[in-house]
């Protein structure tokens, strides 16, 4: 068993590339600060949260990302998931700090996840999710969770290390090192071992590639492209700390050179790139559409995910073409696609 966190933090609040409504079942992204991640910093420096109510959801594994979007709604904090591919069910995990809890708001806390348990379950037509509470001491969270987070691989020659381990890599792997305690995700998403296969084809193999990560988030999609090949990687996010942890796994792995990170609003960028990449939300991708028509070359190619399959995948597809790419490939994992569109020469 793995454990992760998917880390949205109060995105409803945010602006700019990673946006989705917390609340609904069509939302799911990650790499956005996580409430959990902010409360344990703070812990660990002024050593003053001790109480912690753990509330845990055995569910059906089909109702993982829209219980967990729901969850970092209504409790505004990160989730941790259970990963066992063998299993039938997986759990959820929220950790809320009982010094910042009032009785009644633990109540209705409880009662809206409760009472959303009821409706997703009879919408995917699955058992009612079993959910549980419980209340603990803290101890040491960093060990808690570092136990649970071992090298994996996101695609078939990609491997995520953490840093505390060593990982001796087969001649025909890669290995991205990163610290998952900087509070952003780890990359177990469906949506990212997707864009990384397409990444993979894209930059595997030419020489001079230009990459464009929008919403870089931990940086792995960019940090993917870098050890594939590609001569320059520039990640961009709105968000300053997810510039940070970028930058951070970026140094980690040794990619200075090649990948460069920065807050730098997508609008002002200029030029044209080989390459671009945006794992970000269906509402968010149409959004962008001019914006990421004018920075891929000709010919060049626009990697997309975090669009359900169906409608939201259909759409994309048409707001593309309609700019005038050709849709090449389409992956699909779980209920989540991946796009791989190319710029018609105009």
């Amino acid at each position: 068993m793995i454990c992760h966190i998917k880390n949205h933090g109060p995105t409803c609040r945010k602006s700019g590339y990673r946006v989705p409504s917390c609340f609904s079942l069509q939302a799911r992204k990650q790499r956005v600060q996580s409430s959990i991640g902010r409360n344990t910093m703070a812990q660990e420096h002024d050593n003053l949260t001790k109480k912690w109510l753990k509330i845990t959801i055995l569910a059906d594994p089909a109702l993982v990302d829209p219980i967990s979007d729901f969850l970092m709604g209504v409790a505004d904090v990160g989730v941790e998931i259970g990963v066992d591919d063998q299993a039938t069910l997986q759990t959820l995990n929220v950790y809320l700090a009982e010094a910042d809890l009032q009785h009644s708001e633990k109540n209705r806390i409880i009662s809206e996840i409760a009472s959303y348990l009821k409706e997703i379950s009879a919408i995917f037509q699955v058992d009612l999710p079993v959910i549980t509470t419980t209340d603990f001491s803290e101890e040491d969270w960093g060990s808690t969770w570092k136990k649970h987070f071992v090298p994996f691989a996101i695609v078939s020659d990609l491997i995520i290390a953490p840093t505390w381990e060593h990982y001796e890599a087969a001649p025909d792997e890669k290995v991205i090192v990163m610290d998952p305690g900087m509070a952003f995700g780890t990359g177990h998403h469906a949506t990212t071992s997707l864009s990384l296969g397409l990444v993979r084809e894209v930059v595997q193999g030419t020489t001079g590639a230009s990459v464009l990560d929008v919403g870089t988030g931990t940086g792995i999609l960019g940090m993917a492209a870098a050890l594939y090949g590609a001569a320059e990687v520039l990640g961009i996010d709105n968000d300053q700390e997810a510039v940070t942890a970028a930058k951070d796994n970026v140094r980690l792995n040794a990619l200075e050179r090649i990948m460069q990170v920065a807050a730098t609003p997508l609008e002002s960028l200029s030029g044209d790139y080989s390459l671009v990449v945006a794992n970000i939300i269906h509402d968010t991708l149409v959004a962008l559409a001019p914006i990421l028509d004018r920075l891929t070359r000709p010919a060049g190619a626009l990697v997309l995910s975090g669009i359900l399959q169906g409608t939201q995948t259909e759409n994309i597809i048409q707001c593309f073409q309609n700019r005038g790419f050709r849709l090449k490939k389409c992956e699909q994992l779980t209920e989540w696609s991946a796009l791989l569109l190319i710029k018609e020469m105009s």
